[in-house]
């Protein structure tokens, strides 16, 4: 699919949903950009906190009680999701091309694939743990997280000042 047709599609999905017009009236960027910073909040400081804890501070505090905030960083997560469309979708031209925006989406899913591991190999021993040190391979998946998480919020940031033109971007073409 040519990034000609993607744009297409993204402004067509915006325009049809109304996204696009709520985005573009005086306050809908505004909101919009606020929420998607209180997604990111909830998200790090449940999904972060928890990631140090596993990494060895806060070693009073049992993995458990911290894990029952990871559904407030689901949330947050969630909105950051619908925020990141309404974005999208309104300037596609303005991220397609992104080497930021790119990259972010690289981590996303670094991220998302490290949290399936998380979930699929070592979330039951964590929560067998109690306050016990955990194996380094665990603390391995909390640092991949943090970092993914951190290259995310960078990136997040990058996108505003990497606009088109296209001239230096080699890869975007």
């Amino acid at each position: 699919m040519s990034d000609t047709l993607v744009i297409d599609f993204l402004s067509s999905f915006s325009q049809f949903t109304g996204i696009y017009v709520f985005m573009n009236s005086t306050w809908g960027w505004p909101i919009i950009e606020s929420l998607h910073f209180v997604g990111l909040c909830l998200l790090l400081g449940t999904v972060g906190v928890f990631d140090l804890r596993m990494l060895g501070l806060a070693r009073q505090i049992p993995y458990k009680d911290l894990h029952r905030l990871v559904p407030l960083g689901v949330a947050g997560y969630l909105i950051n999701v619908i925020t990141g469309i309404m974005f999208l979708t309104t300037s596609p031209d303005q991220y397609v091309h992104n080497p930021a925006f790119q990259t972010k989406m690289l981590f996303m899913l670094l991220a998302g694939i490290n949290m399936l591991v998380f979930y699929g190999f070592f979330n039951q021993h964590v929560s067998n743990a109690g306050i016990a040190p955990l194996p380094k391979r665990i603390k391995l998946v909390a640092g991949i997280s943090l970092i993914a998480w951190s290259v995310i919020i960078v990136c997040g940031r990058l996108i505003t000042y990497f606009r088109p033109p296209y001239h230096w971007c080699f890869w975007c073409y």
